[in-house]
């Protein structure tokens, strides 16, 4: 039988913290973690977690043979990327020079080292890792619930720069507006992990359990209090 929600096992990222979260606020539903295409093709919805380089990410979706099923399902089905999940999904990385997925236009950049100073000089960390605020850029169904400018949790040294700016669902700060957030038609990626993310990653996750892209429209206010 499939699944209701499948959760893409390719070697990389913390499968069984997604996995539980994802039980935890949708308890009627199936959930597989699974790196069979055949399994992925045929669950109800897709989520695409991540963690470690982009080089080694694409080789290990290459190896298990997984690049045509995370492209298919990304357009036709609801599809939610996480961290690493949502970067391949763009056309380029530059850590180690990596072409990625290509399914949206544009590039995954370093923090550059000459901007990671906050207001009063002082030094910032790469990895950016903690917490931060999230700020909506665009009303979407998977931020019902969830209050503008709401902390989530990140770990990441890279950040996408979409070259479309209507992809750009949310936003953060470290210490420049970065893309955190993309949405297009039936899929929608994070930077940060709502999985580590208490409450608000649940409300994401819960959400993101019952979004009907066909059937639901985007209008939500932008404190994602309702969707029409």
């Amino acid at each position: 039988m499939a699944a209701d929600i499948a959760v893409i096992d390719y070697g990389m990222g913390n499968l069984r913290s997604v996995s539980k979260a994802i039980e935890h606020v949708a308890p009627s539903m199936s959930v597989v973690v699974t790196s069979d295409p055949v399994a992925i093709a045929a669950a109800g919805r897709v989520v695409f977690p991540g963690q470690g380089a982009a080089r080694d990410c694409m080789r290990e979706i290459d190896a298990r043979g997984l690049r045509t099923v995370i492209v298919e399902a990304a357009t036709s089905k609801p599809f939610l990327g996480i961290c690493m999940g949502m970067q391949v999904l763009f056309e380029h990385s530059e850590e180690g020079d990596t072409p990625c997925l290509g399914i949206f236009p544009g590039q995954v950049l370093r923090f550059p080292d000459d901007a990671m100073h906050d207001d009063a000089g002082n030094r910032l960390k790469v990895p950016h890792m903690g917490w931060n605020n999230v700020h909506h850029a665009m009303p979407h169904p998977l931020w019902r619930g969830i209050e503008e400018g709401e902390r989530f949790y990140f770990v990441h040294s890279y950040f996408t720069q979409p070259t479309n700016p209507d992809l750009i669902a949310g936003f953060a700060h470290y210490p420049f507006p970065f893309t955190c957030a993309v949405a297009a038609d039936n899929v929608f990626a994070v930077q940060f992990h709502p999985e580590k993310s208490q409450n608000a990653g649940l409300t994401l996750l819960g959400n993101f359990a019952t979004w009907n892209p066909q059937g639901e429209t985007a209008a939500c206010d932008m404190t994602g209090a309702a969707c029409a």
